[in-house]
């Protein structure tokens, strides 16, 4: 029989309808891939077997029964270890988590259940989402498909290896400053950055709170469009959901895969079109531009002067919210806890949970946003920062005035080597020079794979205004069809 772990989500999850092939069998075949591969690619941190075998067995007695079943049911899916699921452990890639099986599901896994997909289990990150190669994670790093000596991305590098290892069809991860796209664009896989507020992010670890986005993953635009169905729309639960339907980005998908983009006018933008870009990502991008031309879109050059500010104002941004989230880790109320070897008073036990539950990163962006907040520093420092947001969204809103979307490359670089850039945080923070400006503005972003350098993947950025998410699917979908798939060698 064909090889299961080889079909699209939108093939599978046709054979299970057709009954042609039984959600179990579809689900065992990627955990036998799991087991085969993983411990060399190590996307995951758990594997859930006998809940991801009985969500199946699920599927195939409603589909038996004649239920009406959803566009992904029987197909499974990872999910980045940011998001609670119920009974099952989420660490966001914590020592301080380590032991923690949350008491209830995140919003974006319980319409995963809903929808019939199946949950194969939680996805290696760095810890708290906080790194762009996830070498961060507490519970050691993940290694790019591709080549097994180089990073998948970060911060959601084990849901973007996890794909590119035909483990799962389909993985959800969550979106701070790139941590979808960056690890989508260095794998060869999709990564979507959905509208903020258009994904709940009612039961995800909060790193950033008003920057985190939770969205797809797949290996082709249509399949995270239609994951992108069932995870997005208005969620009660959520104080900064937009009550909103998600606009159609399966028919925009579908749309674009005919390969027409006439009347389509796209915007590169000039900051992006060389700052510290590699030759190759370069040489990448402006065939994939050419390839965007002959499609029939119009391709012209946009200025966004204050981008060039975006990561500056990131890293004071997000570590000052980072730094008020994490103060919920105190060693009391769930998770690890450190000092009941003696009598101690509140703010030791404190102390010494977060000094043997967190990493260096997560301290370095802590302490750095701690300063930031400080009397006599926010306004020289966080105040700054968020005026600077407010240009750049004044960037986008021009720019859309003028065309349909953005486009760029995701990322200024391939896949690098494990351990080169842990030693220089600047370094690794610059993989999220060409992602950080949508996650500031709001709007949504996509990385379709659109050519490799050096035998390693490069993505193509392409970015929308608000709650115009369909737009970049459509694009995404036809530099897909035009360009085709990137497949990488076998493990």
């Amino acid at each position: 029989m064909t090889d299961l772990t080889s079909f699209s989500a939108a093939e599978l999850a046709g054979l299970v309808a057709r009954g042609e092939s039984s959600a179990v069998e579809v689900t065992q075949a990627h955990l036998d891939r799991i087991s085969a591969v993983d411990d060399r690619v190590h996307a995951f941190l758990h594997v859930d077997t006998e809940g991801a075998l009985d969500a199946a067995r699920d599927v195939d007695s409603r589909r038996a029964a004649g239920e009406p079943l959803g566009p992904l049911a029987g197909v499974p899916v990872a999910v980045k270890d940011v998001l609670t699921t119920k009974g099952v452990p989420t660490t966001a890639g914590s020592k301080i988590l380590a032991d923690w099986r949350p008491p209830y599901d995140s919003t974006i896994v319980r319409r995963l259940r809903a929808a019939g997909t199946v949950m194969l289990g939680k996805t290696n990150m760095d810890e708290f989402a906080m790194g762009s190669s996830t070498e961060y994670s507490a519970f050691g790093p993940t290694h790019n498909p591709w080549d097994l000596s180089r990073i998948p991305g970060g911060s959601g590098g084990g849901s973007s290896a996890a794909l590119a290892a035909y483990e799962t069809p389909l993985s959800i991860g969550s979106d701070t400053g790139g941590s979808i796209r960056q690890p989508g664009a260095v794998t060869g896989t999709v990564g979507v950055k959905p509208t903020y507020g258009g994904t709940s992010r009612y039961g995800l670890i909060a790193f950033s709170s008003s920057l985190d986005t939770p969205g797809p993953c797949a290996r082709t635009v249509l399949d995270a469009a239609l994951l992108h169905e069932v995870i997005g729309g208005h969620d009660p639960l959520d104080s900064t959901s937009i009550p909103a339907p998600v606009p159609d980005v399966v028919a925009a998908a579908r749309l674009g895969a005919s390969g027409d983009l006439t009347g389509v006018r796209l915007g590169v933008v000039r900051e992006f079109a060389g700052e510290g870009a590699e030759p190759g990502v370069l040489a990448a991008f402006r065939a994939a531009v050419e390839t965007l031309t002959k499609l029939g879109a119009e391709v012209v050059e946009v200025s966004c002067p204050h981008f060039q500010y975006a990561l500056p104002a990131y890293y004071l941004i997000a570590p000052s919210e980072c730094s008020s989230n994490l103060a919920r880790f105190d060693g009391v109320r769930f998770g690890l806890r450190v000092g009941d070897d003696g009598i101690r008073s509140l703010e030791e036990v404190m102390s010494a949970t977060r000094e043997a539950g967190f990493g260096p990163e997560v301290k370095r962006r802590v302490m750095l946003g701690t300063y930031a907040l400080s009397s006599g520093y926010y306004d020289a420092y966080y105040g700054q920062a968020q005026k600077v947001r407010t240009l750049i969204s004044r960037d986008f809103t021009t720019a859309f005035d003028q065309v349909d979307a953005l486009i760029s490359p995701t990322t200024p670089f391939v896949a690098f080597q494990v351990g080169a850039r842990t030693a220089d945080p600047y370094q690794m923070y610059l993989a999220d020079l060409f992602t950080i400006p949508s996650n500031l503005y709001g709007g949504p972003g996509i990385s379709v794979p659109c050519g490799l350098a050096d035998g390693l993947p490069v993505g193509l950025q392409v970015m929308a205004p608000t709650m115009a998410d369909d737009r970049m699917y459509r694009v995404a979908a036809a530099l897909e069809s035009a360009v085709g798939p990137f497949t990488p060698p076998a493990l």
